[in-house]
């Protein structure tokens, strides 16, 4: 298997699905259906949805009724990033070398995009319901995408990362951001895959397990690029952590602690994914390509 060609095919196949739960641009309020699409198709890995699907299929998935959360997901990944551009947050006004979308549409419209995504979020994935006979799978899924999304999800860690502005050096402040901010959206996609396939509360618990572990990882190597990596490599302005005065997992621990620790929680999620009875080499190339990224 080349995984980059296959990486570029599935993630291409993942958009057309996301793309294809998007809402019709009419009516009166066509505007906000508007900014919601471009808000989606603006650019992005799709990393959430296709560890879902890839989940699915690792644990015996099969049929259409991940394709509505697939979609889910990534309009809630999107509004957390429209959130995060506006201007009482980062105000930014470009992401990806795009207008950011209240840049682009105005605040108020900024606003109100990502409060419609967040809603029409759950409006998508609760079309899943007309396509599995086991609503309660359905039921069990939705309760994990809201509560991972949430006050004890990823805007807990929201809340924290701001409260803190940067200011703490408390490692288990840090820990608990990292883990909320970053990790949240990370266990929901492979939960949701595992528990929409079928798969035991034990096996959902362990791709929970494996999932925190590939947030944390992934966070912590991107402390360590914004240290180490040239604005080149990095697609992103580097040292921006330095600049603003920010507290990280490299400035708490030093460089070649960061460094250690990102391999010890890479190789524990990866132990964890070959426990299961079951096989999926594109996701577990897909996780040792976030985990060990150069950009």
């Amino acid at each position: 298997m080349n995984f980059r060609e296959e990486l570029l095919k599935r993630t291409a196949q993942t958009e057309e699905i996301i793309y294809r739960f998007l809402p019709a641009e009419e009516g009166y309020q066509k505007e906000i259906m508007e900014a919601m699409s471009y808000s989606v198709q603006a650019g992005g890995k799709r990393l959430r949805p296709l560890m879902m699907y890839e989940t699915y299929r690792m644990f015996g998935g099969e049929g259409n009724v991940i394709q509505p959360f697939m979609a889910a997901m990534e309009m809630i990944h999107t509004y957390s990033l429209v959130h995060d551009d506006l201007p009482a947050m980062d105000n930014d006004e470009y992401r990806r070398g795009k207008l950011t979308t209240h840049a682009k549409y105005g605040h108020a419209m900024g606003v109100l995009a990502g409060d419609a995504l967040l809603n029409y979020a759950f409006e998508t994935a609760a079309s899943a319901f007309d396509q599995d006979e086991d609503a309660r799978k359905v039921a069990k899924a939705l309760q994990v995408l809201a509560r991972k999304a949430g006050i004890y999800g990823m805007i807990g860690g929201q809340v924290v990362d701001v409260q803190s502005s940067g200011s703490s050096n408390d490692q288990e402040k840090l820990d608990f951001i990292y883990a909320l901010k970053t990790g949240a959206l990370l266990e929901a996609s492979m939960m949701v895959g595992a528990i929409l396939a079928g798969a035991t509360e034990e096996e959902v618990r362990t791709a929970e397990q494996v999932a925190s572990d590939v947030g944390l990882a992934f966070q912590i190597r991107d402390d360590i690029l914004d240290v180490t990596s040239t604005l080149e490599m990095l697609g992103k302005p580097i040292h921006s952590d330095d600049k603003n005065e920010k507290t990280t997992y490299v400035t708490l621990k030093g460089l070649e602690q960061a460094s250690k620790d990102v391999e010890q929680v890479s190789e524990r999620a990866l132990k964890r994914l070959a426990s299961l009875p079951y096989e999926n080499a594109f996701l577990t190339e897909l996780i040792k390509s976030l985990i060990y990224r150069e950009k």
